[in-house]
């Protein structure tokens, strides 16, 4: 959970009231954003919060913090709105880093009275996005500058990593590119987002000075902040457009609300089908309208509200009201509420602003009688056979990444489920087939007596347009053993006992699998029908998993015999 550390002045004073040190009090008004109380310090004047709501990246700064209270605290009403000025800055994109970083987003924020708790309290803004919304940086990295030291436009540029030196932040002595990585504490810690590339993302401006080394590091004289600085120009590089404008709306809005002007940037994209815009202005400072069904309303929170109450209710949370229907509820959405993605979190809201303590609990009057799904005694049947056979069943994430599921399966990457905001690099999509979970539980587990051999009946995601969720989940099986001498026999009479004992009849026909030996691959066969594959694991797909020994293995759609005849 986010954890923020704010100056206990500042936050009464960008909230508008006196809290006098009361945790009570405190931590009723932040239950308001799924917010505690985690430390306060009299001495020094410092509160920590920690936030449960990890959806909520407007929060993570103070100025968010106290955005987020203000209207539920009815010391204002609605939704904040935002301008920028007309565009002071122009940023020209370099075509060359559409495979490496592809996407920037500036604004420029004039007239501010920056102290040191402000400038403090806009490093930890920048670290908590950076690290969490942002993924460690390689999703977003944010950049801030002393605009009246720039010269526009700017130039987002890739080049090679000797060609360009400066002295990075806190340094003293010029470097290039490739000696930051080396050197420099950011550089060690980021350098694996860039040094895979030929190329690095550069930022310099019309005089050839240079802003950063996105995601790395600023430069130590254009990307200092200090309390002299009073127009800051704020950079925002990315590889998805629509987070890398989010972080930029979250950066210049605190900003705003500290008292800065915000201008916009041009930023001018490479006549390239790979951008959807060539130019683009930002920040985007635009609301959306999203409608609440009244019914679906009542039945999700079980309480009768009108739409004028409802209506009422979205204006305590700090959303907007566009119209009121006979059924519905037309919000308005500011640009920093980035977590609202369905209905049902504009109705959290509705919840929130009403009182939990308020719904009167129901015991619901419902017959518990229950029962097996038919198909269940097959499944439960199957993993008893498959411990019976000697196999050890394992329970994996059905949350993984492209490259577990394709790259080191050695398969060409396809359209599968994936999220939209991932938590963790390494569970960004869901899973459409079993094996490359089991590849990797082996891989993870080598120190462990062979032979090895376990499986998994568990589900997987596969995508279906006839779905009002786009994606369906079914019942897989799949088995893997490796040793010196694991083979394709040793996988076929597993799965012939497996069947047998199911009373299904199965045949092979030849068939290839790039994740399997050519040659020594089959397609299992069942009523006419392929329901699987078994063979030898590819000798690339066990060195991307680091695997010494042979393996075989075999993976079956269950799904497709449980709904069948049988």
């Amino acid at each position: 959970m986010p954890t923020i550390d704010v100056n206990y002045a500042e936050f009464e004073n960008l909230l508008g009231i006196k809290l006098h040190y009361d945790l009570e009090h405190l931590d009723e008004i932040l239950s308001y954003v799924k917010s505690e109380v985690k430390l306060l310090n009299k001495q020094e004047d410092t509160l920590s919060i920690e936030i449960k709501d990890t959806n909520r990246p407007d929060l993570w700064g103070i100025e968010g913090l106290a955005r987020g209270l203000r209207s539920y605290l009815k010391l204002e009403r609605g939704s904040r709105n935002y301008i920028a000025k007309d565009s002071i800055v122009d940023v020209n994109v370099d075509s060359g880093l559409k495979e490496i970083r592809p996407y920037i987003c500036c604004s420029v924020v004039k007239d501010l009275k920056l102290t040191d708790t402000i400038i403090r309290g806009f490093m930890h803004l920048q670290d908590k996005l950076d690290q969490t919304y942002g993924r460690s940086r390689q999703k977003t990295s944010i950049g801030l500058y002393d605009f009246d030291l720039i010269s526009s436009p700017l130039d987002y540029v890739a080049v090679k990593p000797s060609d360009f030196s400066f002295v990075p932040l806190g340094f003293e002595d010029e470097m290039t590119l490739s000696e930051i990585l080396e050197k420099h504490p950011k550089g060690i810690e980021y350098g694996s987002i860039v040094e895979k590339n030929d190329r690095y993302p550069l930022l310099y401006d019309s005089k050839q000075k240079i802003l950063s080394f996105p995601p790395i590091i600023n430069s130590d004289d254009l990307g200092k902040v200090t309390e002299k600085t009073r127009n800051l120009l704020v950079e925002v590089t990315g590889t998805m457009y629509q987070t890398t404008v989010n972080t930029l709306n979250l950066v210049t809005l605190a900003l705003i609300d500290q008292g800065g002007n915000a201008y916009s940037a041009t930023v001018h994209y490479p006549m390239d089908d790979f951008y959807q815009t060539k130019k683009d202005n930002t920040p985007v400072f635009k609301s959306r309208n999203m409608r609440v069904d009244v019914e679906y309303l009542r039945k999700v929170l079980g309480v009768e509200l009108a739409p004028e109450k409802i209506a009422d209710l979205l204006l305590t949370a700090g959303l907007g009201v566009e119209k009121i229907g006979k059924n519905y509820v037309e919000a308005i959405v500011p640009c920093y509420r980035v977590d609202v993605m369905h209905q049902v979190d504009l109705i959290e809201d509705v919840a929130i602003a009403y009182g939990y303590n308020n719904i009167e609990p129901l015991w619901r009057d419902l017959p518990t009688t229950g029962s097996m799904r038919p198909e269940q005694s097959l499944i439960d049947i199957t993993r008893e056979l498959m411990v019976g056979l000697g196999y050890q069943e394992t329970l994996n994430y059905t949350l993984t990444s492209l490259e577990t599921i394709f790259t080191k399966m050695n398969l060409e990457k396809q359209t599968v489920v994936e999220l939209v905001n991932p938590k963790v690099v390494t569970m960004t999509c869901l899973r459409n087939w079993l094996l490359p979970s089991l590849m990797e539980f082996l891989s993870n587990n080598q120190s462990v007596e062979f032979p090895q051999k376990i499986f998994e009946l568990g589900t997987v995601t596969l995508l279906d347009e006839t779905k009002e969720t786009f994606s369906r989940d079914e019942f897989w099986l799949a088995g893997v053993t490796t040793h010196p001498s694991a083979g394709f026999t040793e996988a076929k009479s597993v799965l012939d006992s497996v069947f047998m004992n199911l009373g299904i009849d199965w045949s092979i026909k030849k068939g290839s699998h790039l994740s399997f030996i050519d040659g020594r691959t089959g397609k299992i066969i069942v009523d006419k029908s392929v329901v699987g594959f078994l063979g030898e694991i590819n000798p690339e797909v066990l060195e991307a998993w680091k695997l010494e020994n042979p393996a075989a293995a075999f993976e079956v759609n269950l799904h497709k015999i449980l709904f069948s005849d049988h």
